[in-house]
C-alpha cells in the first residue's frame, strides 16, 4: 500500500539515512583532505611563532639564540634547553622536522633529525629560487614561505616552511610529511558504505515491526470509524494501551455511544421540527399578508385625518385653544401612523424581494455627512456632540438610497437613546476590500438577552422609552432587510460607555 503510513515512514526513514550517509561520504571525499592540509599549515605557523618568540626574547637582551649552541650541548644553558625542548615538542606533537641555521656562519644550530645536510641544501636552494617543478606555494609573507613539495627520494609530498626569524639572521626550514590522505579517505568511505548499508537494513527491519505495532490499532480505529459512518455503533475499540492511540480509541467509543443516543433523539425531534417549520412558514405568510393589508388599509384614513387636522389648524372650530390642542394630537398620531405605514411598505418590499438593490459606487463618508446635515435640527435639540472626522473619500459598492436609510436609522436610534455625555461617534474602518461603518452613542447598554431580538419587527427592548419618542420597532428590521438584500453583515454590541451599531460594505472595484 503506497499510501499507508507504514510505507511512507519507511521511505522517509530510508531516504533520510541515505541522505545522511551520502552527505558524510561527500564531506569525506571532498573536504577531509583540505581540512587535513589546513591543520598541518596551522601547525607550521604555530611552530614558527613559538620559535620566533625565543628569538625575540634573546633580541630584547641584545643576545643571539645561536650563541647558546656554538659550544655544543650544555645542559646548564637555559636558552639551549628551551630551544631543544621546543624542538622535541614540535617533533612529538606535530611530527615537524625543524632545522635552525646561522646564516652568518652557514652552520646548523639545532635540528630535530639527522638529515641535516640534505635539509640545509634544500633551504639554500629555495632561497636561490631553485624550486622543484612540482612545488606549490600555499602561503607567503616577508618572514616565511609555506609550500607543498614533492620529495623524489621517498616519492611522497611534504609541507615545508622556510625563511628567517625576526633577527634576520637565523634561517629555518620545517617539514611535515603528508600522509596518503586520499587513500585514507577512500578507506573511510568504503567502511562508511559497509556500516551504512548494515545500519539501513537493520533500521528498516526494526522500523517495519515498530510501525506495525503503531499502525495496527490505527487500522482498527479506521475500521470502527467506517462502521460508524454507516451508522453501525456496535463496533468498539478493544485496546488497553494508555498512550495517545488508546485515548483516541476510548474517545471513539464514547463518541459512538453518544452518537447512538443523539441520533435517536434527533429522529424523535425531527418530526417535531418539521411541524414547527410548517407552522413558522404559515406564521410568516400570515405576517406578511397582515403587513400588506394593514399598510393598504391605513393609507386612506391617515390621509383623511391629516387633511382634516390641517383644516382645523387653519381656523375651523369654535374655541381656538381646544381646537389647536386636538388638532395637534391628530396630526402627531397621523404622522406616526404614516411613518409606520411607510416603514411597513419598505420592509415588505425588501422581504418579498420586490425592491432589488441598485448597485453603484459612491462616497460613504459624503453620504454620512449628508445624513448628519439633514438631522442637524434634531441633533441640536438633543444637544448631542457628534464625532466624525473622516476627511477623505471612502468609496463603496451598494444602493446609495438604501444605505442612506440604514445610516439614518442608526443615527436616529443613537439620538433617541442618548444619555451620559450625549456623545455620538461615527467611524469608518477600511479593511482590505471591505469597509465597516459604526455608530456609537453614550447611554444605557442593551440587555444581552435582548441583543439577538432587536432586529425582529415590532420588538422593543425598552418599550417605555420607545413609546416616548414614537418608535415603532421597525427601523432596525429595515436595516437588517437592507443589509440582507446586499448580502452584507450588520450587528450591534455593548461597549464601555454605550452601544455601537455597525454594518459592512464591499469596496473592491
Amino acid at each position: 500500500m503506497k499510501k499507508s503510513i507504514r510505507f511512507r515512514f519507511s521511505v522517509i526513514f530510508i531516504g533520510l539515512m541515505a541522505m545522511i550517509l551520502l552527505g558524510i561520504w561527500g564531506v569525506n571525499n571532498w573536504l577531509l583532505e583540505d581540512f587535513y592540509i589546513n591543520q598541518k599549515i596551522e601547525a607550521l605557523q604555530l611552530a614558527y611563532s613559538e620559535v620566533n618568540e625565543l628569538v625575540k626574547e634573546k633580541m630584547e637582551h641584545d643576545e643571539y639564540l645561536g650563541d647558546a649552541f656554538v659550544n655544543g650541548v650544555d645542559r646548564n644553558n637555559e636558552a639551549q634547553s628551551q630551544a631543544l625542548s621546543l624542538l622535541r615538542k614540535l617533533n612529538d606533537q606535530y611530527n615537524i622536522t625543524l632545522l635552525v641555521i646561522d646564516s652568518f656562519n652557514n652552520i646548523p644550530l639545532a635540528a630535530s633529525n639527522r638529515d641535516i645536510n640534505f635539509m640545509m641544501d634544500r633551504v639554500f636552494q629555495y632561497m636561490l629560487g631553485r624550486n622543484n617543478p612540482r612545488t606549490q606555494i600555499i602561503a607567503e609573507n616577508e618572514d616565511y614561505t609555506i609550500q607543498r613539495t614533492f620529495d623524489p627520494r621517498s616519492k611522497s609530498f611534504y609541507l615545508e616552511s622556510w625563511g628567517y626569524y625576526s633577527d634576520d639572521r637565523t634561517i629555518f626550514i620545517m617539514s611535515i610529511p603528508l600522509a596518503s590522505i586520499r587513500e585514507s579517505v577512500q578507506l573511510s568511505n568504503r567502511f562508511l558504505i559497509y556500516v551504512g548499508a548494515a545500519a539501513m537494513v537493520l533500521g528498516s527491519i526494526i522500523l517495519y515491526f515498530t510501525m506495525k505495532m503503531v499502525t495496527s490499532p490505527i487500522l482498527q480505529l479506521a475500521d470502527i470509524s467506517e462502521k460508524m459512518s454507516r451508522l453501525d455503533f456496535e463496533a468498539k475499540y478493544k485496546g488497553d494501551a494508555e498512550d495517545e492511540i488508546g485515548i483516541l480509541g476510548n474517545s471513539m467509543n464514547a463518541l459512538s455511544d453518544k452518537l447512538k443516543e443523539t441520533i435517536g433523539e434527533l429522529k424523535s425531534a425531527n418530526n417535531e421540527l418539521l411541524r414547527d417549520i410548517e407552522e413558522k412558514i404559515q406564521i410568516d405568510e400570515m405576517r406578511q399578508e397582515f403587513i400588506a393589508n394593514v399598510s393598504h388599509e391605513l393609507k386612506t384614513p391617515i390621509a383623511l385625518i391629516q387633511g382634516y387636522a390641517e383644516g382645523l389648524i387653519e381656523g375651523m372650530g369654535d374655541e381656538k385653544e381646544s381646537r389647536d390642542y386636538y388638532c395637534e394630537v391628530i396630526m402627531d398620531e397621523a404622522n406616526k401612523m404614516n411613518k409606520m405605514v411607510r416603514q411597513l411598505l419598505t420592509l415588505n418590499a425588501l422581504e418579498s424581494g420586490n425592491d432589488q438593490a441598485a448597485m453603484e459606487r459612491f462616497d460613504l463618508a459624503e453620504l454620512i455627512r449628508g445624513v448628519l446635515d439633514a438631522t442637524r435640527i434634531l441633533i441640536d435639540q438633543k444637544e448631542a456632540v457628534i464625532e466624525f472626522s473622516c476627511s477623505h473619500p471612502v468609496y463603496v459598492w451598494a444602493d446609495e438610497f438604501k444605505i442612506e436609510e440604514v445610516v439614518t436609522n442608526y443615527v436616529s436610534n443613537a439620538l433617541n437613546h442618548l444619555a451620559g455625555e450625549n456623545r455620538i461617534r461615527i467611524t469608518i474602518e477600511e479593511r482590505e476590500d471591505r469597509v465597516r461603518a459604526a455608530v456609537r452613542n453614550t447611554g444605557k447598554p442593551i440587555p444581552e438577552e435582548d441583543l439577538p431580538n432587536i432586529w425582529t419587527k415590532f420588538y422593543k427592548a425598552d418599550k417605555a422609552r420607545t413609546r416616548a419618542y414614537g418608535g415603532s420597532g421597525i427601523g432596525l428590521s429595515i436595516v437588517k432587510a437592507v443589509m440582507d438584500s446586499h448580502h452584507q453583515e450588520c450587528g450591534v454590541r455593548n461597549v464601555e460607555d454605550g452601544v455601537e451599531f455597525w454594518f459592512e460594505l464591499d469596496s473592491k472595484n
